[in-house]
């Protein structure tokens, strides 16, 4: 396994969150009434998000967020097209559409339940 920095989100619900990511296709891993922990994908190649329980939080003033660098971003982009995630530029959930932006990566976001933003970029190829 290489390194690798798991991101820590809040949760009001655990069960919402996971039902919401489970669209995505993650799956839980662990949950007890402390942390969570979601995956997605082979083990070889798979994205871990952990969430700790914060039921006080306001999701339009979070401030927290985290990077999913993708080999197939447009996969993960075809499973938000077809979830009840609204792609819409306000309100919370909702997600934008991935484009090539300034930095030459491309990036889509996600809000997601509790106002977390998600940030999904696009891997570029290795030389």
């Amino acid at each position: 396994m290489s390194d690798h920095a798991t991101p820590n989100l809040p949760s009001r619900d655990f069960d919402a969150t996971a039902a919401f990511y489970a669209q995505l296709g993650f799956e839980c891993g662990y949950k007890d009434g402390g942390w969570m922990i979601l995956h997605r994908g082979p083990p070889d190649n798979r994205v871990v998000l952990e969430f700790f329980p914060y039921p006080d939080l306001d999701p339009a003033s979070s401030s927290f967020s985290c990077c999913i660098r993708l080999d197939n971003l447009p996969a993960m982009m075809a499973q938000l097209d077809a979830s009840d995630i609204p792609l819409k530029n306000r309100g919370i959930p909702r997600y934008h559409a991935a484009k090539k932006e300034a930095s030459g990566l491309v990036i889509g976001y996600l809000n997601d339940l509790d106002g977390s933003l998600i940030r999904l970029i696009q891997n570029e190829p290795h030389p």
